[in-house]
């Protein structure tokens, strides 16, 4: 193979891929580029051991200063005048140097918790957040959540709870602070969340059959993850226009469309349509409706909390043994034993066919590579990974004549640590923040006494 072959085949160092961070230097190890400074993977895996999480919070602070930028600029060209918000939210990964790095470049919140909204509370009690700071609250409201968002809509916070069922329609349609209410959208699309009924939210007819509400701002909607193409944004968002024009006619106080997340991230390495084409299309769409109706542009929200912080964590795992698989009919020649678990610290592989790309970390062999399948370190079955199109393509590694062998997973800065799980009692990896040129240690690795504890030891 050519020298750069490799990079191409793991897509190294690539904008569309979300990879552009990343190279192999001259000795074959994987290396982490931030500005002038480098982080290499395979020294921080020997160092710091493995399983190993690598959190690079200037990734965050990249994408969404760019993010914030391009809208600016495109509401500019094309003449918009709406407002536009980022509203991160917090399910997608809670650690507070993810959090602190978005709000600290920009980012507005959205909730979908009581115990969401409580860290929230904390941070602006310690006065760690800006009072400006707006707060979207999703998720089906328990008194103690309806409880803590009058609280702070009293001290004067922006806290906007979004309605979702009949109780919270109750408490909330004639409260004196603003509201915002979720429709149940009628368009489906290619998405990984596509639910053919979805339990959340009202349907059109009756939110416009509802009686006028005291201060209602938002209309929200959510359609779905990982949505495949941008023919697919477009409808749901002129159906939920429509909603919100004929919805404004009986409130007046209305101003605001949430189209919810969606934007994709490219695990499986394929192209994906550019964030600039579509927030241009979504710009266009917004001006051509609301000029048509000769009507104020409305203010805009988006909640892509996934494309925000997938790309900016990976996690390395060692493998801890080879073994040949006497299957022909098998795509993978060898199983690579990691010493880590998909099944906990990646658990949508399992949950929900997750797939991810991968790269070595080290012993970069471009002329000796092989088709392998993962196993991970319980003693479950389902504790594998397969690959994106039946196996994984990695250099040949012959465990006892050749140095360790490090494996990188990429963009796995969403929802597994929230999601993570203790089978087997395994410990959940180390992990590490890399920034500034600085190695930080975010989260120790458990101790056998440490998950012991959770179940009462």
């Amino acid at each position: 193979m050519k020298p750069t072959s490799s990079k191409k085949l793991w897509k190294i160092g690539m904008k569309e891929y979300n990879t552009q961070y990343f190279d192999f230097n001259k000795d074959g190890d994987l290396i982490i580029k931030e500005g002038h400074n480098i982080y290499n993977v395979r020294y921080l895996a020997e160092k710091m051991g493995t399983p190993l999480q690598i959190l690079m919070p200037f990734v965050i602070e990249e994408r969404l200063e760019d993010f914030l930028d391009l809208n600016k600029e495109l509401a500019k060209k094309i003449g918009y005048h709406g407002k536009f918000f980022y509203h991160y939210p917090m399910k997608v990964n809670q650690n507070k140097e993810v959090i602190m790095a978005l709000v600290g470049d920009g980012a507005h919140l959205e909730t979908s918790s009581y115990n969401d909204l409580y860290l929230i509370k904390k941070m602006l009690d310690a006065e760690t957040f800006n009072p400006n700071i707006r707060i979207l609250c999703n998720g089906p409201k328990t008194d103690k959540y309806l409880n803590l968002i009058d609280e702070l809509q009293h001290k004067g916070t922006k806290v906007f709870p979004l309605i979702e069922g009949p109780n919270e329609l109750k408490v909330l349609q004639h409260s004196r602070y603003d509201v915002g209410i979720r429709l149940a959208m009628k368009v489906k699309v290619n998405s990984r969340w596509n639910k053919p009924i979805d339990r959340f939210g009202f349907p059109a007819e009756e939110i416009l059959a509802m009686d006028k509400f005291k201060n209602l701002k938002i209309l929200h909607y959510h359609i779905g993850g990982q949505i495949e193409t941008i023919n697919d944004m477009l409808p749901p968002i002129k159906y939920a226009l429509n909603v919100y024009f004929k919805l404004k006619e009986k409130n007046p106080s209305l101003d605001t469309l949430d189209i919810g997340g969606g934007m994709p991230i490219p695990f499986t390495r394929t192209k994906t349509y550019s964030i600039e084409k579509l927030m241009e299309k979504i710009f266009e769409l917004l001006k051509s409706e609301a000029d048509k109706r000769g009507v104020p542009h409305p203010n805009l929200i988006c909640e892509w909390g996934s494309y925000m912080v997938y790309p900016a964590q990976i996690t390395i795992y060692k493998v801890s043994d080879t073994k040949k698989i006497n299957d022909k009919k098998a795509e993978g020649k060898k199983w690579y034993v990691i010493d880590g678990s998909f099944m906990n610290d990646l658990c949508d592989t399992w949950a929900i066919g997750q797939k991810w790309a991968m790269a070595p970390a080290n012993n970069k062999n471009d002329k000796n590579l092989n088709e392998v399948w993962l196993a991970g370190s319980t003693c479950d079955s389902d504790d594998t990974y397969k690959g994106i199109n039946g196996s994984v393509t990695l250099p040949d590694y012959d465990f006892d004549t050749q140095d360790p062998m490090y494996i990188v997973i990429f963009d796995t800065g969403g929802y597994q640590a929230s999601l993570s799980m203790k089978h087997c009692l395994l410990s959940a990896p180390l992990k590490i923040i890399a920034e500034n040129g600085h190695i930080v240690v975010a989260r120790k690795r458990e101790s056998p006494e440490d998950v012991g504890q959770k179940f009462g030891w």
